[in-house]
């Protein structure tokens, strides 16, 4: 295996490991009481973009996913 298909599939675990740090701070902000002090709509919609931004992340990495871990290679 060349350190260029180790480098990709380092980087697609991290960004699928990163899908779930996205939802996790979206939950965090819009639901945890320790942030009472911020207007609920205003952590509503600080919230959301991090949801639509992680169902993006999903996407992306399926993708990658797909392309490096599932992808019969011509060099191999």
């Amino acid at each position: 295996m060349d350190s260029r298909k180790l480098y990709d599939r380092f980087f697609t675990i991290f960004g699928t490991l990163m899908i779930f740090f996205y939802f996790f701070l979206a939950y965090f902000v819009m639901f945890t009481p320790g942030l009472d002090h911020i207007d609920k709509p205003l952590r509503i919609m600080m919230g959301v973009p991090m949801i639509v931004y992680g169902l993006y992340r999903i996407t992306v990495s399926y993708r990658k996913i797909k392309e490096n871990f599932f992808n019969e290679d011509e060099d191999e």
